[in-house]
């Protein structure tokens, strides 16, 4: 049976993918702070871990690879979220979304790398449009966004040789998070509010169209149409990007 690790794997996109890999006959191991919306099975095993806490992880990892040597598949789902001006955000704030979206990504792929390459296997790293292009008040957020996509990109090389695979989904508008429940004082909150920007997809078509991206073999993964326009986009011209996001902040 093939293993995947999903950290954030109780919230909505973490949550939705585990259950299509379940769906598939895989074992899930699903790591989040609150794991009690999750069901014990022989399918799935949700394991507490707060991701700012290296203590944490490291205990977690450890329970798991004594009981998986091999990982076929490391899914890193976890993240945080800032909206508003940068003036607005707190050192703390933004320290402890790096931890959440980088830092422990990285943590997670030091512990697991051994029993990824065992099995040959993949690191999925999910990332956003803001990975890749500027996105008006989320400073923080596309600042870990973007230094995910460096590490996960950079890991690629070094990971050819082992034949492990490295593979980059980057969702647009996610509705994980309808009306910014969970917000906390600092700002912070899980990526998928309702305001998040239009053409909202639901966790279960973003998984499907990411294990379908995986499926075929493609390491990068944009995920719905504002993903993929704003990929081509920016990509194409930089300049006509921040033009047309200016444009949608004031409204057209």
């Amino acid at each position: 049976m093939s293993v995947a690790v999903i950290s954030g794997g109780a919230g909505g996109l973490g949550r939705a993918l585990g259950a299509a890999l379940q769906a598939r006959g895989w074992q899930v191991v699903a790591l989040d702070r609150d794991i009690a919306g999750l069901e014990p099975g022989a399918a799935l095993w949700p394991v507490t871990c707060d991701l700012t806490d290296r203590v944490q992880i490291a205990r977690a990892c450890a329970a798991v690879l004594a009981e998986h040597p091999r990982i076929d598949l490391v899914i890193h789902a976890a993240g945080l979220t800032h909206i508003g001006p940068f003036e607005h955000l707190t050192d703390a704030a933004l320290r402890r979304l790096f931890e959440v979206n980088f830092f422990a990504a990285v943590d997670l792929t030091r512990h697991l790398q051994g029993a990824v390459r065992t099995a040959r296997g993949t690191h999925l790293a999910i990332s956003s449009v803001a990975g890749f292009a500027p996105l008006h008040h989320r400073t923080a957020y596309a600042a870990s966004k973007h230094a995910l996509e460096g590490f996960f990109g950079s890991l690629r090389s070094e990971e050819a040789a082992q034949e492990v695979r490295v593979a980059i989904a980057a969702p647009s508008f996610v509705a994980t998070n309808t009306g910014n429940a969970g917000r906390t004082g600092d700002g912070l909150t899980r990526p998928g509010s309702a305001g998040d920007g239009v053409d909202p997809m639901t966790p279960e078509a973003a998984a499907t169209a990411i294990l379908r991206g995986l499926d075929r073999g493609a390491e990068r993964i944009a995920v719905g149409r504002v993903a993929r326009a704003s990929w081509l986009v920016n990509r194409a011209s930089p300049a006509l990007y921040q033009r047309l996001m200016r444009r949608s902040i004031k409204g057209g």
